[in-house]
């Protein structure tokens, strides 16, 4: 049987609080509060929405799926980086407040630039290698479950960039690597079809890579999609440290 919801203990309204840069208009960022129609499981993303569809127009962010899936809606969350379809407004009706992502050039609003973090996915070569390329006929490149396993956990990243804003290494760095890129690179290496991890590893380890890495954590406190990029960036450095060792030990015999 199910519990029956008191809504006459809801609030009609809640109020949002924005933080908003208007390029051309104003050199400064400000904060904008609006009211928006409360309803129950609202998320702050659908409040959002009420206020650009009902308020103001001109208020920019981006989303598309509302289902957690596409990591184009992230934002700050009363300081956290959240995904905002997946972030619900307090049935307490607090005010919440909406914040662009740390780390990230403010392009508008909650847009912010993505150009550099997109590039640093396509530095680590984010494909399979291969030695020579299978011929049509030849069929398919098979792969055990447990196989897939080994990296299945790191091919979940939605490229959200909520680790980018919650590291503090990138924060203090804008040339590190970052936690999305390296886990990407890793599920790569891991991956049994694969032929080029000796080139990504080099790539996942030169200046500002993830030998930078401070181990803090907080890239994998705040994925939506339990991936662990910590754990990536730390086997990246066994793995790199590994193969300095076999090299050295080979070229003393």
């Amino acid at each position: 049987m199910k519990e029956s919801t008191d809504h006459s203990t809801l609030p009609e309204k809640v109020t949002i609080r924005v933080k908003r840069y208007l390029p051309g208009r104003s050199p400064d960022s400000f904060y904008q509060e609006y009211e928006v129609k409360y309803h129950p499981k609202m998320f702050v993303l659908d409040a959002l929405n009420y206020a650009s569809d009902w308020l103001d127009g001109s208020l920019a962010f981006r989303w598309s799926c509302r289902m957690g899936v596409c990591g184009s809606c992230g934002a700050l969350v009363n300081g956290t980086p959240r995904l905002t379809c997946a972030a619900p407004i307090p049935e307490t009706g607090e005010k919440v407040v909406i914040e662009p992502l740390h780390n990230f050039p403010v392009q508008k609003d909650l847009v912010v630039d993505i150009g550099d973090f997109m590039e640093k996915l396509g530095r680590v070569e984010p494909w399979i290698i291969r030695e020579r390329e299978r011929a049509l006929e030849e069929g398919e490149y098979l792969q055990k479950p447990e196989q897939l396993q080994r990296y299945e956990q790191f091919g979940a990243c939605i490229n959200c960039m909520l680790c980018y804003a919650a590291c503090p290494v990138f924060a203090a760095d804008r040339e590190f690597i970052g936690p999305a890129a390296a886990a990407l690179g890793y599920r790569y290496n891991l991956d049994s079809r694969d032929e080029g991890a000796k080139e990504r590893l080099d790539l996942l380890t030169r200046d500002a890579g993830a030998f930078d890495c401070t181990f803090v954590g907080e890239c994998s406190t705040v994925c939506p999609k339990n991936v662990d990029p910590a754990l990536a960036l730390q086997r990246i450095k066994i793995d790199a440290a590994l193969t300095s060792l076999k090299s050295i030990t080979r070229r003393g015999k």
